[in-house]
């Protein structure tokens, strides 16, 4: 007779839980962690590329996720798209900081509300981030010093040309680079590190560069945007000089392809995106991350320039 009534409780309890599940909605039931990433823009290869490593992460981990910028690429506009997406309850942001001291105040508020913040391709002294996924800036720069001295004398002179970021991205690059080049015997006649940032502006500052310095015998630009626009002053003035970028974007690539340039170094921005949305799944598990999540960085001359062209184009249609 207590086996039968054990019997008939347990039925009652299983029936109850069959009602509770089937009136709960199946959105909730089928429900993905939620993932948004903040991009600075995405009008450029390079952050298009962040964005399909991230897309393809989304996919491969079952996370339901978007990537984001402002169309202006401000700091306003960024703060903007930020205020919309906390709106939807996102399990986790991601973002890369424009202005990453002026953003730390407005992250703390979102840490507040337990959401956790990774940041990606910028880094920022901020004790609250889960991660930094990116480049290690001073390696990169270290590398592009060796690839550029690799192709010089020891005694020869180069320059150094790049945007006065706001955050410790090119400043980083630059002592990298200073730190191999100096190693090799190469000097560093030249820091043009107040460039504003378009192709007029940097072509002028290459010339005055050129003409101040007739012995230089290289360049490294902090961005590839820089040394596009510096290869054609150097091609305008008719010399032959290296040019040494940091992203690995297209074009660089095939200038190298076609032999104007030796080499280039590239951040892999795939790579970055991708692992941002791994290290997201792991938080989401309960797993731990590491506090700095290197991308890597690879060289890019001519034997593997036609691989990563291939790549990189496959993934920009």
């Amino acid at each position: 007779m207590k086996m039968k009534k054990r019997l008939i409780v347990v039925l009652i309890v299983f029936g109850f839980f069959v009602i509770l599940l089937a009136l709960i909605p199946k959105s909730f039931i089928n429900e993905k962690p939620k993932v948004v990433i903040v991009l600075k823009v995405l009008n450029s290869q390079y952050w298009e590329l962040i964005k399909a490593g991230a897309e393809k992460g989304f996919k491969d981990f079952g996370i339901e996720g978007k990537v984001v910028a402002p169309d202006d690429g401000s700091h306003e506009g960024q703060i903007e798209m930020l205020e919309v997406v906390m709106k939807e309850n996102p399990g986790i942001l991601i973002i890369s900081p424009i202005y990453p001291d002026n953003m730390i105040s407005y992250l703390e508020g979102v840490v507040e509300k337990n959401t956790p913040v990774m940041l990606i391709d910028t880094d920022a002294l901020w004790q609250n981030k889960t991660t930094y996924i990116g480049t290690d800036n001073v390696s990169l720069g270290e590398r592009a010093g060796a690839l550029l001295g690799s192709q010089l004398q020891p005694g020869n002179e180069v320059a150094i040309i790049g945007v006065d970021s706001i955050g410790p991205v090119a400043e980083e690059r630059i002592h990298g680079a200073k730190v191999s080049l100096e190693a090799i015997g190469i000097k560093v006649v030249t820091e043009e590190i107040d460039v504003s940032y378009g192709p007029l502006q940097v072509k002028e500052a290459v010339g005055t560069i050129l003409e101040e310095y007739p012995r230089v015998k290289g360049i490294i630009a902090t961005n590839d945007g820089m040394a596009l626009d510096a290869v054609e002053a150097i091609q305008k003035e008719g010399l032959t000089i290296p040019v040494i970028g940091t992203d690995g974007i297209n074009e660089m690539i095939e200038l190298i392809e076609e032999g104007t340039l030796p080499g280039t170094v590239a951040q892999n921005p795939y790579d970055m995106g991708y692992l941002s949305v791994e290290a997201a799944m792991k938080v989401i598990e309960g797993g731990h991350v590491d506090r700095t999540i290197d991308s890597g960085v690879d060289i890019i001359v001519k034997g593997n320039a036609k691989n990563r062209l291939d790549f990189q184009k496959k993934l920009l249609r």
